[in-house]
């Protein structure tokens, strides 16, 4: 039979594809009946294809149709090489096809550089993982080589973080109701705070994480994406042109709070200590990390957004592994009011209304009378859950990348402007301005950190 489309994995027998890629394309399959897939792998492994199927049916780990599933070839093949990615392109067939770069970014960039336009069949889509590049210019030089290959909508540089339900939820959230969307900008808010703290530690990915730190892991190629989803001005529609023009044009207005880096970032790394009764070794003495690199493992940036909407709203961007609660949500705080009549006692603090990220969910902290004494106030919370939140983010993201649809996925510009943001942040890092600090595994960061 001919399927719909045709997935190329390019490292498809690495922990990628295994752990996030495959599974999530088995849900996927499963849960629409219109979906049909061929999945061919590639890498340099020498895999024969009955032990790239058995590695495919185990990470799917379910059956599926055989008239909208099918294993194809493994290619054993060096994808910087151009002959080899003709050999992988080759394998792929006729029919739409996505080429999957689920293999480091020095090799993702080697690989599209080996490419010439001719190599690859018409309506080619390119996925790339992050980090996309190294820094401002080197992403920019990366999006000249694929804009060379081919259209910027068939450029899929992968956030899983934008995955549709979160991103839909907040946007649904903000524009569909009255109430929410006069009161978000500066002149209601205080604060805004996107938080993402993990319980787990190194996890066996030292190679990656001890050369990009917490900085760049997350907050350049994640947080950023958020806060442009956060800050940006109502696009004409949810179409992939109207939508990341909003999104980019968000990121073009942000820069370090006060142009301050030393004053406006934090750093601090992990020590050995408990979570959840699980022994974690200090991150200096992980397996395959360099001590001397001064990698941190918890950061935090202040960023300004220069727009009318939020101009002198400071925009507080943290996360860190190891820690001892994980807090995966977007808070806006908003200001007082501005007269509260006398007679009231108790809190004044503004309201709060938080996006949990995974499971979705949204609650609102309000001041209200409190019981006994009608005058005195207290916190009351609304809570609601946010949509089905049930697909893996991974789930949303590949179904998107199969369709053809760009909106969720990080435009070359916007890959440019979240390490340009950055920039003066690492050059303090690395001039030693900024200390950095510790904290033990299991605690909420360095005892001088304001509560996340």
């Amino acid at each position: 039979m001919a399927s719909d489309t045709t997935l190329v994995i390019i490292g498809g027998g690495g922990d990628l594809a295994s752990r996030l890629l495959l599974p999530a394309l088995g849900d996927l399959i499963a849960a629409q009946v219109d979906r049909r897939v061929r999945v061919v792998g590639a890498g340099q492994s020498p895999w024969d294809d009955a032990r790239w199927a058995t590695a495919v049916h185990a990470a799917v780990g379910r059956e599926l149709p055989a008239d909208r599933f099918q294993v194809g070839p493994f290619v054993t093949a060096d994808a910087t090489d151009r002959d080899g990615m003709q050999a992988i392109i080759a394998a792929a067939g006729a029919g739409p096809v996505v080429l999957y770069f689920a293999v480091p970014p020095a090799v993702t960039a080697a690989a599209c550089r080996a490419l010439h336009p001719e190599d690859l069949p018409a309506g080619c889509i390119l996925a790339l993982e992050k980090p996309f590049g190294s820094d401002a210019h080197s992403a920019g030089e990366l999006n000249a080589v694929l804009r060379g290959l081919v259209p910027e909508e068939q450029i899929f540089r992968v956030d899983h973080f934008l995955g549709r339900s979160t991103v839909l939820n907040v946007l649904g959230v903000r524009f569909a109701n009255r109430i929410i969307e006069p009161v978000w900008s500066a002149d209601n808010v205080a604060a805004v705070s996107i938080v993402f703290d993990e319980t787990l530690a190194l996890e066996g990915r030292a190679g990656y994480y001890d050369r990009a730190g917490a900085l760049e892991d997350m907050i350049q190629s994640h947080l950023l994406q958020v806060l442009a989803v956060v800050a940006m001005e109502p696009p004409a529609t949810l179409d992939e042109a109207d939508f990341r023009s909003a999104t980019a044009a968000a990121l073009r207005a942000t820069r370090v709070w006060g142009d301050d880096p030393v004053a406006s970032s934090r750093r601090a790394r992990y020590t050995a200590g408990t979570i959840s009764g699980r022994q974690v070794p200090d991150y200096a003495d992980e397996k395959g990390v360099d001590p001397h690199r001064e990698t941190e493992t918890l950061a935090e940036i202040v960023c300004a957004v220069d727009t009318a909407r939020w101009s002198g709203v400071p925009f507080t961007l943290r996360s860190g592994k190891a820690l001892g609660d994980a807090q995966m949500r977007i808070d806006l705080h908003f200001r007082p009011v501005r007269h509260l009549p006398r007679g009231f006692t108790g809190d004044e603090e503004g309201g709060l209304l938080r996006f949990w990220l995974g499971p979705d969910r949204m609650e609102c902290v309000l001041n209200v009378n409190g019981e006994g004494d009608p005058f005195r106030l207290h916190r009351a919370t609304l809570a609601a859950e946010l949509g089905s939140g049930a697909e893996r983010s991974y789930t949303e993201v590949l179904g998107a990348i199969l369709d053809g649809d760009a909106t969720l996925s990080v435009r070359g510009d916007a890959a440019v402007e979240c390490w340009r943001i950055i920039a003066p942040v690492q050059e303090a890092w690395r001039a030693g301005a900024v200390p950095l600090q510790e904290y033990a595994a299991g605690s909420h960061g360095p005892a001088d950190w304001p509560e996340a």
